[in-house]
């Protein structure tokens, strides 16, 4: 188990889902924080080398391997990643225990 951020079987299956359509050379999703939107933060998600990536926190659960940007860290600490859909969207959500507030589209937060 990872101390900065969990990953729930469905975002699990959904990684390993994007990742078998990735691009050449791409083995890993990567996971930031941007400052961005009316909160002031944004997750943002990437795909990732993980070769080519040093220092960063590496996940590697059931198949799919995660990679967090150092600098976002403090961000994500005691979080937890899932995968949810309902009639109208599909989307990865962060369960922060951090977050202090989100915008009213869900698109930002802040610490």
């Amino acid at each position: 188990m990872n101390n900065v951020l969990s990953v729930t079987s469905k975002a699990t299956e959904q990684i390993k889902n994007i990742m078998s359509k990735a691009p050449n050379g791409m083995d890993s999703v990567v996971i930031g924080v941007d400052k961005s939107g009316c909160s002031g933060f944004s997750y943002k998600l990437d795909f990732g080398n993980s070769s080519d990536l040093k220092n960063f926190e590496v996940i590697d659960q059931d198949g799919a391997k995660i990679l967090i940007d150092p600098k976002a860290t403090m961000f994500l600490l005691g979080s937890t990643m899932d995968y949810r859909q309902d009639k109208l969207a599909s989307r990865f959500v962060f369960d922060n225990p951090n977050e202090k507030s989100t915008c009213g589209c869900g698109e930002s937060f802040s610490i």
